[in-house]
């Protein structure tokens, strides 16, 4: 354990968990932390993740963050155009990490708007492509500000397929439809609560369960064996700071 890590650097070791034992498959961490967390978990515990490049290759190790050094130039292995990306979607094998704006206790999420469909308060991103996601293979959640307005009872529109058994048809295959981890500034989380609703793991160090409650606008539950989220290690650290992210991009994420 090392004792000079960041909130950022806590949550980036949180959300690599989400890849542990996944195999070779395609790791999409779509944002800062997730990005890195998918860098850090191919290059401590899971080396068989693939990885791409943003664009349309697969690289054979993870691509800083930032402005490249003088001279870098990633190491490509392959190509991976947009149509081969579906082909490993549909077939369940890739595992992405994204930030919704809302969450509820099901883990329905919500990228596209804020307030009344016909007049939003807020206009976000859309859908994207995120219905195909949560239906096809493991998805997991990063939520920088755990608060009342992004954990709410019913997000304002379900972009993102979560576990409320009313809005499944009988008809529909679920096969390849897995919520496994969500991390927040306050805690680490899942979907193992009863009918599968949002539970708590482990809380941050100096967080205490009552604080994650009081900032989720629903009841959550807790595993019995509560414990504290894993702080980074000297690897790790190095990991981030050397090889992830020489820039310190991540010091932009919790700004307060």
């Amino acid at each position: 354990m090392a004792d000079d890590y960041t909130l950022a650097d806590l949550c980036i070791v949180a959300c690599a968990e989400a890849w542990r034992d996944d195999g070779d498959i395609l790791a999409s961490g779509m944002g800062l932390v997730p990005r890195l967390a998918a860098g850090l978990a191919r290059l401590t515990f899971s080396p068989g993740l693939l990885m791409n490049d943003g664009e349309c290759r697969l690289a054979a190790e993870p691509i800083p963050v930032g402005p490249r050094a003088p001279g870098y130039e990633p190491q490509i292995e392959g190509w991976l155009p947009f149509r081969r990306v579906f082909e490993l979607l549909w077939s369940g094998r890739r595992h992405a990490m994204t930030i919704p704006t809302q969450i509820d206790r099901f883990g329905n999420i919500n990228i596209s708007f804020i307030g009344d469909a016909d007049k939003p308060k807020v206009q976000l991103l859309g859908v994207r492509g995120i219905p195909g996601n949560t239906i096809n293979h493991p998805c997991s959640y990063f939520v920088p500000n755990h608060g009342p307005r992004s954990f709410v009872h019913e997000v304002d529109m379900v972009s993102g397929c979560g576990y409320d058994p009313g809005r499944w048809a009988p008809s529909v295959r679920r096969d390849f439809h897995e919520l496994r981890l969500l991390v927040t500034n306050l805690a680490v989380l899942d979907f193992q609560g009863p009918d599968h609703q949002i539970r708590v793991r482990s809380l941050h160090p100096g967080v205490a369960l009552d604080q994650v409650r009081e900032q989720t606008s629903f009841p959550l539950a807790s595993v019995d064996d509560l414990g504290e989220t894993p702080t980074p290690t000297a690897e790790q650290l190095r990991i981030i700071r050397e090889v992830l992210d020489p820039k310190n991009l991540r010091a932009s994420v919790f700004k307060s």
